[in-house]
């Protein structure tokens, strides 16, 4: 979503350069897996986050083929150093949705583990994901309770949250033992967490701060224009797009 000005393996320099301290990325598999852990490594930027390559989880009849797409995540996963695999759950209102994300969670658990690997769980707002299975927090935290494993967290997206929740302060704080990632992005637009949207991003992050929370907290929004001029808002937070050119 950001960097998307020059190609996939440019934008860790250009990340780097203007201070991000690590990089998640949707969709890694267009590149191969050596490729990627060579340019993380000379980039410093740590690997933060990889999706599964399908968005299936929770897919009745696709076990087999989210089995196979994990496999290939933890594959990426151990080449770059990357502690986290993003498991989308899908487009669904089957019957048994809820138990084979569950079955399928298990399963991915119990591979991962070795590795010290997490498994993540978004979940996605329905005005811009129709029947999307997973769309608030309390329905992730059902999962993760129902899994019952000590290796899967919630992946708290704000902009998806404010749209389906609101209340977004007391949400984090009611499920701060479970939140393993956070992202941010402005409403309405997925754009810029800037003064232009309406969270009010300084308070809410000083707010997730007061918790102590101290996982990672990315970037996941669409830049209006290029994405170094869209950056002045988080010169407060380390990064200097000046420091682009």
């Amino acid at each position: 979503m950001m960097f998307i000005e020059v190609d996939m393996l440019a934008r860790f320099e250009m990340a780097a350069r203007v201070g991000f301290a690590g990089v998640e990325i949707q969709n890694p598999y267009g590149e191969s897996s050596a490729d990627l852990a060579l340019v993380y490594r000379t980039s410093g930027l740590e690997s933060v986050l990889f999706n599964i390559p399908q968005a299936i989880a929770a897919i009745p009849g696709r076990e087999a083929d989210f089995e196979a797409g994990f496999a290939k995540a933890l594959e990426y996963a151990e080449a770059t150093g990357c502690r986290q695999i993003h498991c989308l759950a899908g487009t669904t209102d089957a019957p048994k949705a809820e138990a084979t994300f569950i079955s399928n969670l298990r399963r991915a658990s119990t591979a991962a583990r070795p590795l010290g690997v997490r498994l993540l769980l978004e979940p996605l707002n329905t005005h811009d994901n129709p029947r999307y299975f997973l769309s608030s927090s309390g329905q992730a935290r059902r999962i993760i309770d129902l899994v019952n494993e000590d290796n899967i967290f919630l992946q708290y997206d704000v902009y998806h949250m404010q749209i389906m929740e609101g209340d977004l302060i007391e949400t984090i704080k009611a499920n701060l033992d479970i939140i393993g990632h956070i992202q941010i992005a402005g409403v309405p637009g997925r754009h810029e967490p800037d003064s232009t949207q309406e969270i009010n991003y300084r308070y809410l992050i000083d707010a997730i701060d007061e918790t102590g929370y101290n996982e990672w907290m990315a970037c996941e929004y669409w830049p209006r224009s290029e994405t170094i001029a869209g950056l002045t808002w988080a010169r407060s937070y380390g990064v200097d797009p000046d420091k682009a050119r």
